[in-house]
């Protein structure tokens, strides 16, 4: 049976399997702090594969995560915006470009916690794959960096080497990640009983209850919420917990809007 449609599977070599388990590990804010994607976007920015204003607008429907948290009408607003940017770009640009960004960006801000965690389960013989909305392109080149099994992220369409613009499947996200990670059980022959599974968000909450060993990292509220009621572990690598109240976060948002913009307009081009 073939893997879900809208996944890749990158494998790389591991240790003597131990036969019908595995971990599962999401990647933005369980793996890395932060969002992948919004890297991406800035390096293709830099590379002057989209205008600011169109860079704005990604970076607002991308922000707006942390004034409300996910919710579908926002992943699926971010996920059409990038289609659009991502329209007749090389696939061998965005691998290209995938590398540059872990070298960058996203190397110095993997959670060493996480990264022992993965570690751990390599060291006593199980496959870890990552799980991601992340484009499949990228998160392979951190499941190749890392030395994990492989990787399954969402998949852009491909005609004559270059995106279309369209998706092959859905995105990676939500329920979306619980059907995957079963393809990849029923081919692999795994027991998810056995198995464990690594996020910060209740959206991947399909994904924690489908394996027997669910572990949330860095959680937002409402799977703090669910860990507390279900006994799940918890481990918050954060340097201290998230503002709780309207207040602080009105403040954080003051500067994370003015970061984005530092982020963004420190690569336009000088004004004659």
């Amino acid at each position: 049976m073939p893997v879900e449609k809208n996944a890749v599977v990158a494998t790389a070599p591991a240790a003597t399997q131990q036969h019908g388990e595995a971990a599962f590990f999401d990647v933005d804010n369980t793996l890395m702090k932060g969002a992948s994607l919004f890297h991406v976007a800035r390096k293709m920015y830099e590379r002057k594969a989209f205008t600011l204003s169109q860079a704005a607008g990604f970076a607002w429907k991308q922000f707006k995560f942390v004034l409300r948290g996910e919710k579908m009408e926002d992943v699926h607003s971010v996920r059409d915006s990038a289609l659009i940017l991502a329209a007749g770009i090389k696939v061998s640009d965005i691998k290209e470009l995938g590398e540059e960004v872990y070298d960058e960006m996203i190397e110095s801000r993997i959670w060493p916690g996480t990264k022992a965690l993965a570690e751990q389960h390599l060291r006593v013989g199980r496959k870890v794959w990552l799980v991601t909305a992340t484009p499949i392109e990228v998160a392979t080149v951190i499941s190749t960096r890392l030395g994990l099994t492989g990787a399954l992220g969402t998949v852009g369409e491909v005609e004559d080497g270059a995106y279309t613009g369209r998706l092959v499947g859905e995105i990676l996200h939500g329920p979306a990640k619980a059907v995957a990670v079963q393809r990849v059980a029923d081919e692999e022959g795994l027991d998810l009983k056995r198995c464990w599974a690594y996020s910060d968000s209740h959206n991947d909450i399909p994904l924690l209850t489908l394996v027997g060993h669910p572990v949330c990292i860095n959680p937002d509220a409402g799977l703090r919420r669910h860990a507390r009621e279900n006994n799940w572990p918890v481990y918050d690598f954060r340097s201290g917990r998230r503002a709780a109240t309207l207040g602080l976060k009105a403040a954080t948002v003051g500067g994370a809007v003015y970061g984005l913009w530092r982020g963004f307009s420190k690569f336009r081009s000088p004004r004659v």
